[in-house]
């Protein structure tokens, strides 16, 4: 049966999402954990979307094929037992057979945390970027309405991607006023590239600055250089927070004899 379930994670001790030979990711330990329940099983992981080393998640979206029946809470409930405490699953459900969490997501929140506090705050330094500047808001607020629609984000995307179509839509790009030194940014699309809310982060933050103005992300934009963008803000700040899915998809019956 196939099993779709939202997982948070601290990103920081990772190497990113995917499995990759040069330190330890959260496919791999939700891969592990799984093969414990199944007894030697070898079951692979399927996520909405890998995030980079350091980069954490509130509502991350995986599914699998687990071998036998196995009522949702219950493997929500094993699952949390074996992981370590750095990474949570929050929700399972059954889903369709054909239910994919990549190809099927239609659209994905990211939030970006930031901090502008003259001294860093020592327990929020692993999940916000620290700049003690006094950026200005409403100039960043102005100049992230250029990049809401559908773009060519090549400016915005580091070069070791590995797409080639790089037009996507966003459907939000805005800043949250948390605190007096604590603002996030938020982003709601399609899709995103790699790097891609980093560099417009890092963009924004440099026109928040002083250092470009207001006018330059539509430049960038067009321009469709990656030299021509900011630089990439820390991966701390960033949260996957939440996948959308169209519910024709996740709707599936139970059987009631399920373990």
């Amino acid at each position: 049966m196939r099993l779709k379930a939202t997982i948070a994670y601290d990103g920081t001790r990772y190497v990113g999402y995917q499995v990759q030979p040069n330190g330890n990711s959260i496919q791999a330990e939700l891969e592990k954990a799984l093969k414990k329940m199944t007894k030697g099983i070898a079951l692979k992981v399927y996520s909405a979307g890998r995030t980079d080393s350091g980069v954490h998640a509130r509502g991350q979206v995986i599914h699998f094929d687990y071998p036998v029946p196995i009522k949702p809470d219950n493997a929500l409930r094993a699952l949390n037992s074996i992981l370590p405490t750095d990474i949570r699953v929050v929700a399972v459900k059954a889903v369709r057979a054909d239910y994919n969490a990549q190809y099927h997501s239609q659209k994905k929140r990211y939030r970006y945390q930031m901090n502008t506090a003259t001294i860093q705050d020592p327990f929020t330094r692993l999940y916000m970027w620290h700049h003690p500047y006094h950026t200005q808001i409403e100039p960043m607020k102005e100049a992230l309405k250029v990049v809401v629609g559908e773009h060519d984000f090549t400016s915005f995307c580091s070069t070791k991607t590995d797409k080639e179509n790089k037009v996507r839509t966003v459907y939000r790009a805005d800043i949250e006023e948390i605190s007096g030194d604590r603002f996030d940014f938020v982003f709601e699309g399609n899709g995103f590239l790699y790097n891609m809310i980093r560099i417009l982060v890092g963009t924004s933050v440099q026109i928040g600055d002083g250092l470009r103005t207001i006018e330059t992300m539509a430049e960038i934009l067009k321009a469709k250089d990656r030299n021509a963008g900011g630089p990439t803000a820390p991966a701390c700040g960033l949260f996957l927070e939440r996948v959308w899915y169209p519910e024709e998809v996740e709707n599936v019956s139970l059987d009631t004899d399920m373990e």
